[in-house]
């Protein structure tokens, strides 16, 4: 079972429409998983023409800093657990990753998904890809396909989830003129 990931479009706002090669790169997944900041909410609908789509909201979905604060939508929602292969994945837009002092991963985890026995949290917030298991629970940041890193407009990332036989690999993907390609995540840039 294949899941698609991304985060933090920025829609209209980074620029009209998404890359369309992130369409593509999305095609045969059983599901896709946006992790907030979506801006607008024909993101996701054009995301559920590929497959199965949940987008949790963003402090920018919200009316932050002036944005239109985005409808209510079947799919939308500020946080998501859902069965994927037999393990339980999450869906939020924030996660303190690296962990605070005073406020770490299962903080969050029972802060956003009422302290479930989650396998899988998938994020975003940061623009900043990354993938870590911390507490038995894998977390990922797919990053920003339009502003990587809260740079200026250019191709980003977005992530997979690989789910087989209840076991699950994350993988990061960087964009680029005629589609994607698979990189090390830690080369081009970790934050921590």
């Amino acid at each position: 079972m294949r899941i698609g990931l991304i985060s933090d479009t920025h829609i209209p706002e980074a620029m009209p429409e998404l890359w369309p090669h992130v369409y593509t790169a999305f095609e045969g997944c059983e599901a896709i998983l946006h992790a907030g900041d979506i801006y607008d909410i024909d993101v996701i609908d054009r995301l559920m023409m590929v497959a199965p789509t949940w987008g949790a909201r963003g402090n920018g979905d919200d009316g932050s800093s002036g944005r239109d604060i985005q409808p209510d939508h079947a799919c939308l929602a500020p946080a998501w657990v859902k069965d994927f292969g037999g393990l339980k994945v999450g869906l939020t837009h924030h996660m303190p990753i690296p962990e605070l002092k005073n406020y770490g991963v299962q903080d969050a985890i029972n802060r956003h998904f009422d302290g479930a026995e989650l396998d899988v949290v998938v994020y975003g917030d940061t623009h900043v890809e990354h993938i870590a298991t911390i507490g038995g629970v894998l977390c990922v940041n797919p990053g920003s396909p339009t502003f990587p890193h809260n740079l200026q407009v250019q191709y980003g990332t977005i992530g997979f989830l690989e789910i087989n036989n209840r076991s699950v690999d994350a993988s990061i993907w960087r964009l680029n003129e005629t589609g994607i390609e698979s990189f090390d995540w830690n080369t081009w840039g970790r934050p921590w």
